[in-house]
């Protein structure tokens, strides 16, 4: 696997740096390259939005005879716009001014007209845009081309088609847009019914900004730039060395977790997902000495067992080979002994090893185990006869189980095991079995010394002891209880311990008698 050669405090500074960078480039671009767009969006939603207000207001001023003069001079002023309300003939009602460079009351009454007409055309509204100065020199253009019509054609006609204004300084000038041939403007005409009289709202508004506030904005936005980039790199420094502190401090602890260090702590806690993660290593790091001191302890014990076999066999053996006369059965029993002992140890290992890799499976089948369990306790009769043990078994009938009868007289073997060399000094063992419902209780029960409520959790562990003296087992191998553990959980039976020290242990486990039964049952 490819091994990063950039640190995560320099990946999170680039990329803290390259997102602000970015961030500006967008900035600048939506700034620069669509500032006129986004203007005239907001402007023409915001004259459309007035004219709506007008003409609540001019509607709601009919209705109550009030005068709304002031509301519309303020509506004008707050949105920078030019309103200018006339009747149907183009008279002026309201006036309010607010575009430096315009002036909607200079509107030509031909013009009027024509803007009205729009208006009727399309149903009561009309949008007229324009750019700089155009609509001056349109008004220019068709002020010169109209000529005075004569009193034949006036006859003629029976009427004129446009009013022509009265004479003027400038016949021509409708001030829009003075001095600014680049800025685009929009009228917004709409002809509404006040009470039983028409009248028409025109609302002029400016579609480009202005160059000062433009140039403004980018000078602006210049120093903003420098001074969000200089926070940024500020920002991402702080941000790559804090998450990268913690990070550094787990590999550093880690390192040492991996030398065999198991007294490390990991106390870094900047951040909900680096905290859990210091908890799960010191939980690791806590199951690993743990893990390590058992193994250390398993070396010991097993070789503690191997040995003392062993050396009893060679013992025995050279005393037969040397001594004439000692070739007796006895001394030939206690060879064999220690040989099955010996065989038994390591048989005892192989099913733990079988077991933990899951390649040992079950094989039910429905037998007695009530008789199992007698024929385990008829393996004891020499124990009970020489050394005085009391192995007693109370039940109430045969019960049948489906289960591996193999792996189960292993689980009551070894627990019977387990009591008596735990027992106390009376000696007594009892086996009781039970029947609840559709479940087995084996109980098996001895008057020892007990279990230390903190010791319980593991009492299955391989090698398991309460004290660091070793004891050597009156009958079994010590590997015992995992093999119960193990063989257990592949027939999903509950297990557990209960004691009470100084009152001897209970160690117990339910098997279901019949798995078939509860599968019809659901």
């Amino acid at each position: 696997m490819r091994k990063s050669r950039i640190s995560i405090k320099w990946k999170t500074f680039s990329i803290f740096l390259i997102f602000t960078i970015v961030l500006l480039g967008v900035l600048w671009f939506f700034q620069i390259v669509y500032l006129d767009d986004f203007y005239k969006i907001i402007k023409r939603q915001e004259t459309e939005t007035v004219l709506n207000n007008v003409e609540e207001l001019l509607l709601s001023s009919n209705d109550s005879d009030d005068d709304c003069s002031d509301d519309i001079e303020k509506i004008a002023a707050n949105h920078n716009l030019g309103i200018f309300i006339t009747d149907e003939d183009g008279n002026s009602i309201y006036n309010a001014e607010y575009i430096y460079n315009s002036q909607m009351s200079s509107l030509p009454p031909f013009l009027f007209e024509i803007f009205y007409d729009e208006a009727v055309a399309n149903g009561g509204e009309a949008v007229i845009e324009y750019k700089g100065s155009e609509m001056q020199n349109k008004i220019r253009e068709v002020l010169d081309s109209i000529e005075k019509p004569t009193e034949e054609e006036d006859a003629n006609a029976g009427r004129i088609a446009y009013t022509i204004p009265p004479k003027r300084e400038e016949p021509g000038q409708f001030r829009q847009n003075i001095g600014d041939d680049m800025a685009e403007s929009v009228i917004y005409v709409r002809v509404i019914d006040v009470g039983s009289f028409k009248q028409v709202i025109m609302i002029n508004s400016v579609l480009t900004p202005v160059d000062a506030t433009v140039s403004t904005l980018k000078a602006e936005l210049k120093y903003i730039s420098v001074i969000i980039i200089i926070i940024a790199f500020i920002l991402a420094v702080m941000l790559s060395r804090s998450l990268s502190k913690s990070i550094i401090k787990i590999n550093d602890g880690a390192k040492k977790l991996a030398a065999g260090d198991y007294s490390v702590k990991f106390n870094s806690h900047d951040y909900m997902e680096v905290a859990e993660l210091s908890d799960t290593l010191n939980y690791a790091t806590s199951e690993l000495g743990k893990a390590d001191s058992f193994q250390k302890e398993l070396i010991a014990n097993v070789s503690h067992d191997l040995r003392t076999p062993l050396t009893m066999i060679k013992g025995y053996a050279e005393v037969m080979r040397d001594i004439p006369g000692e070739n007796t059965p006895e001394n030939v029993q206690v060879i064999i002994d220690e040989t099955e002992r010996l065989s038994g140890l390591v048989n005892d290992m192989l099913d733990i090893s079988k077991l933990k890799a899951g390649t040992i499976t079950i094989q039910p089948e429905d037998y007695n185990i009530t008789e199992s369990i007698r024929h385990v306790l008829e393996r004891y009769n020499k124990l009970r006869e020489v050394d005085g043990y009391t192995i007693d078994f109370i039940y109430d009938d045969e019960v049948i189980v489906y289960a591996d009868e193999q792996k189960m007289y292993q689980v009551l073997y070894n627990l019977i095991n387990n009591a008596i060399n735990y027992t106390g000094d009376d000696k007594k063992v009892t086996v009781i079995q039970k029947v609840i419902d559709n479940k087995l209780r084996i109980e098996v029960k001895d008057t020892g010394q007990g279990v230390k409520q903190e010791d319980i959790p593991y009492v299955w562990d391989r090698y398991y002891k309460d004290s660091s003296a070793h004891k050597r087992a009156i009958q079994g191998t010590g590997l015992g209880l995992s093999i119960v553990k193990n063989v257990l959980e592949l027939h999903g039976a509950k297990y557990g311990v209960f004691s009470i020290k100084g009152q001897g242990a209970t160690f117990w486990f339910e098997i279901t008698i019949n798995p078939f039964v509860e599968e019809d049952e659901e």
